[in-house]
């Protein structure tokens, strides 16, 4: 099997090693940083463009967008680290609940970060009685530049990637999991750069389809762009899972693709499809709900 090389790009961007002081900065933790302030921009952004919303009235002040970046900040780690403990990993936290909080060990779950995302918005669109639908749109909007930078830093950290391919993209990922293709018994392992297709469709595509949305006047009918968020990125992930390997905790003997659901010879579901099916769901459900609802 042929492939393309794995670029030699380090994880780690910087270190700072200076007698007591010992300080690391990976490239996965940068694009949590520069996703959350691009995404903070853009929300503020679009609270000074009244034009956009209904009656001609953002949401609310631009000011209080920071207010809401501290709920959105922790609603995506605790919601992420949760969602990856109890979606991916129950026995083994069961067994070892200290070691919940090691989020920089890995492992974090988009799913549980976007409900905890949801928590957050709530909280703070009732404590400041924010319209949730509309803030709900803005922040579908900021959401996926911070997509985008997160799966490419997953492919930096050679981890998430896809199912072993023939085609001429694949990428030969590093270490002896990447490398432990069945019916490969001698050569390497291409696989699919499933990370790219990913930050692809959810990064890249969809921030394009929201944008057209909001020029043609979709934040005017509150929850419409939040829906084609919702929708848009439950079938991206969907569709990727096809050439994302399982996760390993998911692959046994008798279950070599990692299904958390199967339909015998139909094939099956994996967690992150089936964890995007209610995401397409209550997208389409927004959707028509806007479609609608009176114009204001």
């Amino acid at each position: 099997m042929t492939g393309i090389p794995f670029p030699d790009i380090s994880p780690v961007l910087f270190t700072i090693d200076a007698g007591p002081i010992h300080f690391s900065l990976h490239w996965y933790a940068l694009a949590y940083i520069a996703g959350l302030l691009i995404g903070w921009r853009i929300v503020v952004t679009l609270m000074r463009r009244p034009a956009l919303w209904p009656l001609d009235r953002a949401p609310t002040a631009p000011e209080r967008i920071e207010d809401l970046m501290t709920a959105v900040i922790l609603g995506v780690i605790l919601g992420g680290r949760l969602g990856f403990v109890l979606f991916y990993q129950p026995g083994y936290f069961l067994q070892n609940p200290l070691d919940i909080p090691k989020v920089w060990q890995g492992g974090m779950s988009f799913h549980g970060g976007f409900l905890g995302v949801i928590a957050g918005t709530a909280w703070f669109c009732r404590r400041h009685g924010v319209p949730l639908l509309s803030l709900g749109d803005a922040l579908a909007v900021a959401t996926p530049p911070g997509l985008l930078l997160g799966r490419v830093a997953n492919f930096i950290n050679a981890e998430l990637w896809g199912r072993p391919t023939d085609l001429p993209w694949g990428v030969i990922f590093p270490g002896e999991a990447a490398q432990d293709c069945p019916g490969i018994v001698a050569g390497l392992c291409a696989r699919h750069p499933s990370q790219l297709y990913e930050a692809g469709l959810e990064g890249i595509v969809l921030m394009l389809v929201l944008l057209l949305a909001i020029g043609m006047g979709a934040l005017k009918r509150p929850g419409r762009v939040m829906g084609l968020f919702f929708a848009g990125y439950g079938l991206a992930r969907f569709t990727v899972e096809f050439a994302r390997q399982a996760d390993p905790q998911f692959i046994t003997p008798d279950n070599p693709m990692g299904n958390v659901i199967s339909f015998g010879a139909l094939g099956g579901l994996s967690m992150g499809q089936l964890l995007s099916l209610p995401m397409i769901a209550l997208g389409l459900w927004f959707v028509l709900r806007a479609r609608r609802a009176p114009a204001p």
